[in-house]
């Protein structure tokens, strides 16, 4: 709990649940707008795991419902996000270099996920570890493990990584 909004020197523990049985080693997490829907990535599996909330981010009423491999594009999963809206996903990991999106069907489901396109992250940082995106989605930020930077990179159409260049 932090006492002061987005201040984390104001940080008290609250809470914990544990995500081992689907994950031993999480590296990513992600939530849907109202909290009500939790996903984790490890490095470990090569799955999004998806949780239910019964109250909206209190980690303590999460159980798992359900996880969608993502084995064919990477193997280890280390970070995870969505659009707005939770049709698209995108994850970044540690044996591909790249950014791979999926298409969900259905918005924060990962049930109904199916892959559609990756761009390449490798010339500025080989090993991604996370991934962030502005709130319309025309911009892109990723880290790394071999990088010492944050590398910024514009979307001429909101949350498609087939329109992505470095900036």
């Amino acid at each position: 709990t932090l006492s002061t909004g987005f201040d984390v020197s104001t940080a008290s523990f609250s809470q914990s649940f544990s995500v081992s049985s689907q994950e031993s080693s999480p590296t990513g997490i992600a939530f849907n707008t109202n909290g009500t829907k939790m996903f984790i990535t490890g490095s470990n599996g090569d799955e999004v795991n998806e949780y239910s909330l019964s109250t909206g981010f209190n980690v303590s009423t999460a159980s798992f419902t359900t996880n969608f491999s993502v084995s064919a594009q990477d193997t280890s999963p280390q970070d995870i996000a969505f659009s707005t809206d939770g049709t698209l996903m995108f994850i970044v990991g540690s044996t591909g270099g790249d950014v791979n999106e999926y298409i969900l069907s259905t918005g924060f489901d990962v049930s109904t996920a199916s892959f559609v396109d990756s761009f390449s992250v490798s010339a500025q940082e080989a090993n991604p570890k996370s991934i962030a995106f502005n709130t319309t989605g025309t911009k892109m930020f990723i880290v790394g493990n071999l990088g010492d930077a944050v590398n910024e990179y514009t979307l001429s159409t909101g949350y498609d990584v087939s329109t992505a260049t470095y900036s």
